[in-house]
């Protein structure tokens, strides 16, 4: 039997090794705001971390609702 601390811990554990958006859906996202900002150059790092943040919050969601 498993105690709270041990399930808690593992849980903390699997949260911490959730991966990474791939770059492929990072590069797809980015574009898509890019489109959605008028498709004006000059943007393209924050394009990319906007993407990367918004899908990684995708992926945290997923596991924690999983």
């Amino acid at each position: 039997m498993t105690s709270q601390s041990e399930r808690s811990e593992s849980t903390e554990a699997e949260a911490s090794s959730t991966p990474a958006a791939p770059d492929e859906e990072i590069r797809l996202r980015a574009y898509e705001v890019y489109l959605e900002r008028g498709e004006q150059p000059g943007r393209e790092l924050d394009d990319w971390l906007q993407a990367e943040r918004e899908l990684e919050r995708g992926v945290l969601r997923r596991a924690q609702a999983g």
